[in-house]
C-alpha cells in the first residue's frame, strides 16, 4: 500500500519534544499529509516503534485480566475480546511504513533499517498471530489493489517470524557497508546493533519455545539460540515514556483511579503467588516477596495483601474483601515508566524451561539440571535487579532456593509470571500448559456473576476478530473465525 503518513509529529513527541492530537497518528489521512516520498527511513521508524509497543499495551490490557495479574474494578473479570486496539496498532499503523521502510531501505542500501524493520514485523507478527491464529500478511497491506486480503494459517506466520528473524540475524552478522545508521530514530536502542541481534536471538527463541509443545521444535534447539541472545538487563526491549507523552498504564491505573473512573485492581493469583500464600516463605525475614510493593499498594491502615479473584465482587480468597491496587508511581504505573516487550529475565526463564524440559521434566517431575536450576536463580536475580528491590533474603528463602533436586516447573513459571508482571506473553505461557494449576500454583477459573454465560466454565484461548473487519473482510473472515475457547495452532490441547 502506498501510504500517505504524518510522522514527523510523532517521532517528536516520543521523544519529549512536542505534543500532538490524534490526527498525527493517521496514517491514511490526506488533509495537510506527507506524502511517503517525501519521507526518510528515520521519519518511519519512530512511528513504528512507538505502535509496536502500543500494540502491546493494548494486547497486555485485554489479556492482562485472562492471565489473572489484574481484575477490572472491584473484581471484574472479563469475557470474549476482539483485541481490536492491537488489530489496528499493527494493520494500520505499523504494517504499511513497516513496508515502507524496506522498501526505501532496499532502494538506498541501507540493510540495518532493513534488519530492524523485519525484527519488528516478527515481533507484531507474533503477538497478533497468538491473540488471533490465522491472520492477514502475506497479502496485508496492498491497499485498493487488495481490499480483502486472505489469511495466512498460523503455521505459515510462524514460518514468516522465523525467516523475518534469521534475515535480520544474517544483515547484523555481517559488517555494514552503508552510510545509512540508526540513531535517536531508534527509540529502543539508539542504534545499537549489537543489542538489536541479541533482541533477535532472544525473540526467536521464544517463539520457538511455543513451539516445542507443538512438537515441531526441540528443547535444545531454543537452548541454542537463547544463549546467543540478551546479557544483561541493559538489553531489555522497552520504551520509556516522558512527562510530555505519559504512560499509558498511569493514565489508565493512577490518573483515572484518582478521578474516581475504572481502573483495575491486582488479582489474587498474582498477589497471593507473592505474600507467601501459595508459596509459604520457611524464612522469619520475609513476608512478601519484595517486588510485590513495587508493583502495587494496600490502601491506609491496611497490613496484609489480599488480591481480587476474578470475578469474585471484590472478595478475597478468604472470603474477606481484597484491598490490593496498582502502585501510585510504581515500577510500571508512573508517568514516565516503560512499557516493555522482552527482557533478559525473560531470557533467563525461557533459558531455565528449556534445560528443564531437555532433560526429560514434565509438569510434575522434580529435580532437574544445573543448567536448568541456575538459569532459574539467575532470572530471579535479573528480575529484582530490575525493580530495583533487594532479593538477597528471597533467593536464600528454601521455599525458592529448592536446590537442581528439588526444582519443579512450576517454580520456573511461577517466577516467570511474577516478572513478567503485565507482558501478554503470560497468556501464551498459560495456554501452552493448558491453565494447569500444577505449573501455575493456584491458579482457578474465573467466577462467573452469570453462571448463564456461554463459556463459562471455559477457559478464553483466543481473541475473535474484530468487527471492522468482519465488515470489510467477511467471506475471509468467516473461513477462520473460531470461537475464543478453541486452541490455537500451537496450542497442546488443539
Amino acid at each position: 500500500m502506498k501510504n500517505i503518513i504524518k510522522t514527523t509529529c510523532i517521532a517528536l513527541l516520543i521523544l519529549g519534544a512536542s505534543s500532538c492530537s490524534d490526527e498525527y497518528f493517521d496514517v491514511n489521512t490526506p488533509s495537510g499529509s506527507v506524502q511517503e516520498d517525501a519521507l526518510r527511513m528515520k521519519d518511519l521508524l519512530a512511528p513504528v516503534i512507538y505502535r509496536t509497543v502500543q500494540g502491546q499495551y493494548s494486547a497486555a490490557e485485554t489479556f492482562g485480566n485472562y492471565t489473572q495479574y489484574f481484575t477490572g474494578w472491584g473484581g471484574l473479570a472479563s469475557g470474549e475480546t476482539t483485541a481490536s486496539g492491537l488489530w489496528t496498532d499493527f494493520y494500520l499503523y505499523s504494517l504499511p511504513n513497516i513496508l515502507t521502510i524496506k522498501e526505501k531501505a532496499a532502494a538506498l542500501n541501507a540493510p540495518r533499517y532493513t534488519a530492524v524493520a523485519d525484527i519488528l514485523t516478527a515481533i507484531n507478527l507474533g503477538i497478533v498471530t497468538d491473540s488471533w491464529d490465522n491472520v492477514p500478511y502475506s497479502e496485508a497491506a496492498e491497499g485498493i489493489n487488495n481490499p480483502s486480503p486472505s489469511f495466512d494459517t498460523q503455521q505459515e506466520i510462524y514460518s514468516s517470524i522465523f525467516g523475518l528473524l534469521d534475515n535480520a540475524i544474517a544483515i547484523l552478522e555481517t559488517p555494514n557497508t552503508s552510510i545509512y545508521e540508526l540513531s535517536n530514530d531508534d527509540l529502543i536502542y539508539g542504534g545499537n546493533m549489537d543489542k538489536w541481534l541479541r533482541a533477535a536471538y532472544t525473540i526467536k527463541a521464544r517463539y520457538q519455545l511455543h513451539l516445542v509443545s507443538a512438537g515441531t521444535v526441540s528443547p535444545n534447539e531454543v537452548l541454542s539460540t537463547i544463549d546467543k541472545g540478551f546479557t544483561s538487563n541493559a538489553d531489555d526491549f522497552q520504551m520509556n515514556y516522558t512527562d510530555r507523552n505519559i504512560n499509558p498504564r498511569y493514565a489508565q491505573e493512577v490518573v483515572a483511579r484518582g478521578q474516581g473512573n475504572f481502573h483495575n485492581d491486582l488479582a489474587s493469583q498474582l498477589v497471593s503467588s507473592m505474600n507467601g500464600n501459595y508459596y509459604p516463605f520457611q524464612s522469619t525475614a520475609l513476608t512478601i516477596d519484595p517486588r510485590l510493593p513495587l508493583f502495587g499498594e494496600l490502601p491506609e491502615g491496611s497490613t496484609e495483601w489480599k488480591g481480587y479473584v476474578s470475578g469474585g465482587g471484590g472478595l478475597s480468597p478468604d472470603g474477606t474483601a481484597a484491598n490490593a491496587r496498582f502502585l501510585t508511581d510504581g515500577y510500571y504505573t508512573s508517568i514516565d515508566s516503560p512499557i516493555t516487550i522482552i527482557t533478559y529475565g525473560e531470557a533467563l526463564f525461557i533459558k531455565a524451561e528449556a534445560a528443564f524440559l531437555a532433560n526429560g521434566g514434565t509438569t510434575t517431575s522434580t529435580g532437574s539440571s544445573a543448567i536448568a536450576y541456575n538459569a532459574y536463580l539467575d532470572g530471579i536475580a535479573a528480575s529484582m535487579d530490575k525493580f530495583g528491590a533487594d532479593g538477597s533474603a528471597y533467593l536464600a528463602d528454601p521455599a525458592i532456593a529448592v536446590g537442581e533436586s528439588g526444582l519443579m516447573l512450576h517454580h520456573i513459571m511461577k517466577e516467570k509470571y511474577i516478572h513478567n508482571f503485565l507482558n501478554p506473553e503470560t497468556f501464551v505461557d498459560y495456554r501452552r500448559y493448558d491453565f494447569s494449576d500444577d505449573v501455575f500454583v493456584g491458579l482457578t477459573m474465573r467466577e462467573e456473576q452469570d453462571s448463564s454465560g456461554e463459556f463459562a466454565g471455559e477457559w478464553f484461548r483466543r481473541a475473535s476478530y474484530p468487527s471492522t473487519e468482519v465488515t470489510r473482510n467477511r467471506v475471509a473472515v468467516e473461513a477462520n473465525k473460531k470461537t475464543p475457547v478453541t486452541p490455537v495452532w500451537w496450542d497442546a490441547q488443539n
